[in-house]
C-alpha cells in the first residue's frame, strides 16, 4: 500500500527518511510529501496550495491510500479523507487533531515578513522535546522552513459528512491514549468525536516520533496499513 507521509509545521519530507527506509522492508511504499512553501521555495503558497498537493498525491495513488498526517498536518490528512473520502484506506494522525471546519489552520505563532518561522524550543520545553537530544534539536532546527501566512492562517474547509467513515488511527507520543479519549469524549476534538472508526496507538516519544523513534513509528504504520 502508497503511505502518504505529510510533515507538520517547518518539516519537509526529508524528515520521513528513516521512516520510509524502515517502512519499505515492511511491505509498503512511503511517499513522504514535500508541501508548497515548505521546501519548494515558495513564500507565496497558501493552505489550498498544500491541499492541492495532497490530493494530488491521492489521486496517483494506485489502490487506496493511507495518509499520514503529523501535528497540525492531521488537518491537511483529514482533508484529504474530507475531499476523497472514497480513495482512502485509511488516515493516520501522530501527534496532533484535525481542526474543524472554519478555523484557521495553524495560525499559532508570530508571522514576520509573510512567514511564521521556526519559535525556537521554548514553546516545546516539557513532553513535547524530551527526547530529542542536543544534536537533534540543532539538525531540526537547522532545517526548519518558515511556513507562508497563507498556510498558517488560511482557513480550514469541511464539506463531506463522509469523512466520518474513513477509519482513524490516531498515534499519541506526547500524550497518552488515555488522555486522546478524554479529550475526545468530552468534545474537545469535534471530528474525531463523530468519526466512526478512531484506534488510538501508544508511542513512547515526543512530538517528533519519525526523529526519535523511526522504526517503532514505521512498525505503527505498516500494522496500520496491513489491518486495512
Amino acid at each position: 500500500m502508497d503511505i502518504l507521509l505529510i510533515g507538520g509545521m517547518w518539516l519537509n519530507g526529508s524528515v520521513w527518511d528513516g521512516v520510509a527506509s524502515a517502512l519499505e522492508p515492511l511491505g509498503h511504499r512511503p511517499v513522504p510529501l514535500t508541501l508548497p512553501g515548505q521546501g519548494d521555495g515558495s513564500a507565496s503558497a497558501t493552505l489550498d496550495d498544500q491541499v492541492a498537493a495532497v490530493l494530488a498525491a491521492v489521486d496517483a495513488a494506485p489502490g487506496k491510500p493511507m495518509v499520514v498526517g503529523h501535528s497540525v498536518a492531521c488537518t491537511l490528512a483529514w482533508i484529504a479523507a474530507d475531499r476523497r473520502p472514497d480513495r482512502l484506506a485509511k488516515a493516520v494522525l501522530i501527534g496532533g487533531f484535525p481542526a474543524a471546519d472554519g478555523q484557521p489552520y495553524a495560525d499559532l505563532f508570530e508571522v514576520r515578513d509573510g512567514v511564521m518561522p521556526f519559535p525556537g524550543w521554548g514553546p516545546f520545553e516539557g513532553p513535547d522535546a524530551a527526547d530529542l537530544d542536543d544534536a537533534a534539536r540543532k539538525e531540526l532546527e537547522a532545517a526548519a522552513i518558515p511556513v507562508p501566512a497563507g498556510v498558517a492562517k488560511g482557513v480550514v474547509r469541511l464539506t463531506d459528512e463522509r469523512r466520518f467513515d474513513v477509519p482513524v488511527v490516531a498515534v499519541c507520543p506526547e500524550f497518552t491514549p488515555a488522555q486522546a479519549r478524554e479529550w475526545i469524549d468530552a468534545g474537545d476534538v469535534p471530528e474525531l468525536a463523530r468519526a466512526k472508526h478512531v484506534d488510538l496507538v501508544d508511542i513512547d516519544s515526543g512530538h517528533w516520533p519519525m526523529v526519535t523513534r523511526p522504526a517503532e513509528l514505521a512498525r505503527i504504520l505498516a500494522a496500520a496499513a496491513d489491518a486495512a
